[in-house]
């Protein structure tokens, strides 16, 4: 199948799916948003494993203009949030724009006819003026090449694949990693399972989780009176918000909040010696900042080993670690995270001059403007991209800021009645040099760990340094002068 398209979008999760909203809302209908699953909600369809749930308040975990007054929790789980974007997009009537499992294999930009040719891994091919990528950072799993592996006869999956058809009641479990998904997994299957050994490399900050169901009449007031809703929602921002000076402004303000997990670690791990191993060494916020309740009890419980050691080998039955001892496992679960800042070296993006996207930013590390477009890939555009992540606040109200300025480029085109509009070099160089210097002073560069918000080279490609309110304020209009806007080349035609 072959379509030409005005706008393709690629993903359905809140970044595609917030996209085709705005859209529509602006009355544009001409889109595709290509989806490589069976059915839509990126992430949140993709993670279901055991306990997996959103670490950001479910108030503020929504879109502005779709605010959910049924939320159960005050941090909302897998299930609830897939339901979220799912009733989104029936209200907003997207499937009908949607084309499931439709892997987009590659883009290449047309130089002559100023239109970007998609080809899809089923072998459908698409025209586009303009494309939407909307695949976020945290889709490719991160699986890392144990030694021996291949000789382990036992099941292995990561926690984003989980396997739901296996049955751990009884087995013998090795989790790998201590992040985000672990914490949450982690304590929902001790109980079951008939030994866990949990192998950590380093251990992360764990906060208390203000976590509780919302009461039936909380619900219903939201539903009656909207801007109480609203006004719930402004004060978590800003409560979320003011924490952005620990993170940024002065990493010593993270003293206090160190001082607060430390309390929250001494109150649930009663032995020294444990205690020990889970107290990391570098500044909170370094690494990404996790919350639990029941993390720390669970290693507590009589069949949970925690290992630090690292692991040597992997053998037929067992895992090795570095210290020698032998742990005989049936199952190896992954809970390593994702591909984040090398998430990029997967794409197939051919620019202007034939230019290779994951090419450049190899050899000359990750540039773009805002993190929404990029100098010589013409009518592209990202949303959550490099240095638009959070550590602090909600991602969807960065999305929200940047369907806001793609909706507003597209109509720069339509104005001008231009074909190409490509952000200028020089503008992309210094909003670089401006980033970098801002996120040199940060607890991320400053905090005395290595992260997944580094690159090679230890430069920081994922996250937004600051207040998210100055990003919305800085994007809030597009400015022409940063972009060269230009038109096709096309023959006359004799009357």
């Amino acid at each position: 199948m072959h379509r030409e398209v005005k706008v393709l979008i690629v993903g359905t999760g809140f970044s595609g799916l917030g996209m085709a909203i705005e859209l529509k809302r602006a009355g544009e209908r001409d889109f595709v948003v290509l989806e490589k699953a069976g059915d839509l909600g990126g992430t949140w369809r993709d993670n279901s494993y055991p306990g997996c749930a959103c670490d950001v308040p479910s108030h503020m975990y929504s879109f502005s203009f779709e605010l959910n007054p049924r939320w159960s929790r005050m941090f909302a789980r897998q299930p609830e949030i897939w339901d979220y974007l799912k009733r989104v997009a029936e209200k907003y009537r997207l499937r009908e724009h949607i084309r499931f499992n439709s892997k987009v294999g590659g883009a290449r930009w047309d130089a002559d006819d100023k239109v970007w040719h998609v080809t899809t891994e089923n072998g459908d091919t698409y025209t586009a003026k303009s494309v939407v990528a909307g695949v976020g950072a945290l889709h490719i799993p991160n699986i890392p090449t144990l030694p021996g592996i291949e000789a382990f006869q036992g099941r292995t999956f990561h926690s984003a694949e989980w396997d739901h058809d296996y049955d751990l009641r009884g087995k013998r479990v090795a989790v790998v990693g201590t992040g985000a998904s672990a914490i949450q997994f982690v304590p929902r299957i001790a109980d079951e399972v008939g030994r866990l050994t949990l192998f950590q490399r380093t251990p992360p900050w764990v906060m208390p989780k203000a976590d509780r169901d919302i009461n039936t009449w909380e619900q219903k007031l939201f539903r009656a009176l909207p801007l109480t809703q609203r006004l719930y929602r402004d004060f978590v921002y800003w409560t979320r918000e003011s924490t952005a000076l620990g993170f940024a402004v002065n990493p010593k303000i993270m003293e206090f909040a160190q001082n607060i997990a430390k309390r929250h670690m001494r109150s649930q791990v009663p032995d020294e010696a444990l205690r020990a191993k889970l107290t990391p060494d570098y500044t909170m916020g370094c690494k990404r900042v996790l919350i639990s309740n029941d993390y720390y009890p669970a290693l507590g419980k009589p069949n949970v080993d925690l290992v630090t050691d690292g692991i040597a080998e992997v053998r037929a039955n067992s895992v090795v670690d570095r210290a020698g001892v032998e742990h005989e496992v049936d199952v190896i679960i992954y809970g390593t995270g994702f591909h984040v800042v090398d998430s990029f070296d997967y794409l197939d993006v051919i620019g202007k001059g034939g230019v290779d996207l994951a090419k450049q930013w190899r050899e000359k590390g990750i540039e773009t403007y805002y993190g929404i477009t990029v100098s010589g890939f013409p009518n592209f555009f990202f949303l959550l991209g490099p240095n638009t992540g959070l550590g602090h606040n909600s991602v969807v109200f960065m999305i929200e800021s940047q369907i806001r300025y793609v909706r507003q480029c597209l109509e720069l085109l339509d104005r001008h009645q231009a074909d190409e509009l490509d952000v200028r070099p020089e503008v992309q160089a210094r909003f670089n040099r401006q980033l970098q210097r801002k996120l040199s002073k940060g607890v991320w560069t400053e905090g005395g760990c290595k992260s997944w918000y580094l690159d090679a080279q230890g430069v920081n490609r994922t996250v937004w340094p600051g207040f998210t309110w100055r990003y919305w304020m800085r994007t809030k209009t597009v400015r022409a002068e940063d972009y060269t806007l230009t038109r096709a080349r096309r023959t006359r035609v004799p009357a």
